[in-house]
């Protein structure tokens, strides 16, 4: 991943935020929207890309465009900013490669201990059953 033109190849569009801002919320365009296009990217090897689109996948259209949005703050650039360094996070993370998990099996010690406490709670069940005549 190359991180440089990725930034390069981001686009922005500025469009009008809900939230805290009174009446100047109206005449201001303050929230940020990202926009990345994974299958046009100069930035990510083509195994970055498949494998992003294979984690990503309920977050890309149809066309591989990814889209962020940040309109937390009142100032647009604090929440370009913002919305920059969700992109990279969400990229670093689902660009890692999960271990693969090794079935492994439970001792015999183990196994002996969890019977043994399940057979310790029956007899503690069946005790506080009133007797039968």
């Amino acid at each position: 991943m190359q991180l440089d033109i990725i930034l390069k190849e981001l686009e922005f569009k500025a469009v009008r935020s809900s939230g805290p801002g009174g009446q100047h919320v109206n005449k201001t365009s303050s929230k940020v929207e990202l926009i990345f296009y994974i299958n046009k990217s100069l930035g990510l090897t083509t195994r970055e890309k498949a494998l992003l689109s294979t984690k990503l996948r309920n977050r890309i259209d149809l066309k591989g465009k990814l889209a962020l949005q940040c309109g937390e703050s009142r100032s647009q650039h604090r929440n370009k900013n913002t919305v920059i360094n969700r992109f990279i996070s969400l990229l670093q993370n689902n660009l890692k490669i999960d271990k693969v998990r090794k079935k492994t099996k439970p001792s015999k010690g183990a196994i002996q201990k969890r019977l043994d406490s399940k057979k310790k709670n029956a007899l503690k069940k069946t005790n506080r059953k009133p007797p039968s005549y």
